[in-house]
């Protein structure tokens, strides 16, 4: 690229970062840990992903930096910093990396309760986008590790971590082991979806660690109470992510939901519920426990994992609802 179209590039990148901030600013995803506003405004999200798949009706558009026409190069420099989700790996068709839709992942970190000096421990490497936006906030890449399982996309995140200025640990292993030699961890975030709660992990932890993962189409926040227990709730929101690889099948099946009413078949609320008590309740159970509580929020409910398994629970863990998952 020439110095003109560089020039050109830089100031769209800039004013595109900008607009992206204010975006995530006005969802209230920085609300809870204000200091993220200035990572995402310093981080550069377009040197992670030189190239993705855009959702298009019938498929997925890939989108390049080195696309010869400079409109479809812009079309992805813009691209790049909206608030979406950005796939980065396809498989047949099959989604098997993305970076994160930036205003979740603003969530998360802000979720996260980040303290200056923190060792953090990222379980999904992805782009390296979200590792580079942890070691900006801690200003010491040393204190970041992050760990996938498919060699391209480790390496491939430390050459944009590199051209980002960033140089977090990055290990290529099963994150449901975690990173043993690198431990103990203050925090560890999770940007795949949990079929339950590695051990491990756990295990890796010093006490009062918090551990932020999505979980049956939720965000769950922990508090590690030792190497045998953490606990925890929901945060607000609904979450999608990419399964965790290595930890075993996913448990999120489709349920027959015949019978029930429209309300409860369209609400994400009841979905929710569905996906936490998976192989426990059937549908109908769990619409009666859904009415008979007043259609919860997702912060009423909660996770605990202990030596007798992982359960999910409504309100609290010793009432009346709770339920074992799945191992």
């Amino acid at each position: 690229m020439d110095g003109q179209h560089r020039d050109h590039g830089d100031v769209v990148a800039a004013s595109a970062r900008a607009a992206l901030v204010r975006e995530i600013d006005a969802s209230g995803a920085f609300d809870a840990d204000p200091v993220w506003r200035e990572a995402f405004a310093a981080v550069p999200r377009h040197l992670f992903v030189p190239a993705y798949y855009a959702g298009v009706v019938g498929g997925y558009e890939r989108r390049s930096a080195d696309d010869p026409d400079p409109a479809a190069r812009e079309r992805w420099l813009r691209g790049a910093y909206e608030d979406t989700p950005l796939a980065i790996r396809l498989s047949d068709g099959e989604l098997l990396s993305s970076s994160s839709q930036p205003s979740l992942m603003a969530l998360m970190l802000a979720g996260l309760d980040v303290r200056d000096g923190h060792d953090v421990l990222e379980i999904g490497t992805g782009s390296g986008y979200n590792a580079a936006l942890l070691a900006h906030r801690l200003g010491d890449d040393d204190l970041v590790t992050t760990v996938d399982l498919d060699p391209e996309l480790t390496a491939s995140a430390r050459r944009h971590l590199d051209a980002a200025g960033h140089h977090p640990v990055v290990v290529t292993g099963n994150g449901a082991r975690g990173v043993p030699e690198r431990a103990p961890f203050d925090r560890i975030i999770a940007t795949c979806a949990l079929p339950s709660l590695p051990r491990a992990w756990l295990a890796q932890c010093r006490p009062g660690a918090r551990i932020v993962a999505p979980f049956a189409t939720g965000l769950v926040a922990l508090t590690v109470r030792d190497a045998g227990r953490a606990e925890g709730r929901f945060l607000h929101t609904p979450a999608y992510f990419v399964p965790l690889r290595g930890a075993g099948r996913s448990r999120q099946e489709q349920p027959d939901l015949d019978g029930l009413p429209a309300a409860a078949r369209g609400s994400d609320l009841f979905r929710f519920l569905l996906a936490l008590t998976a192989g426990v309740l059937e549908p109908r159970e769990a619409y009666e426990v859904w009415e008979r509580e007043g259609r919860p929020r997702r912060e009423r409910y909660g996770l605990t994992a202990d030596g007798e398994g992982d359960r999910a629970w409504l309100d609290d863990p010793r009432g009346p609802y709770v339920w074992p998952v799945p191992s």
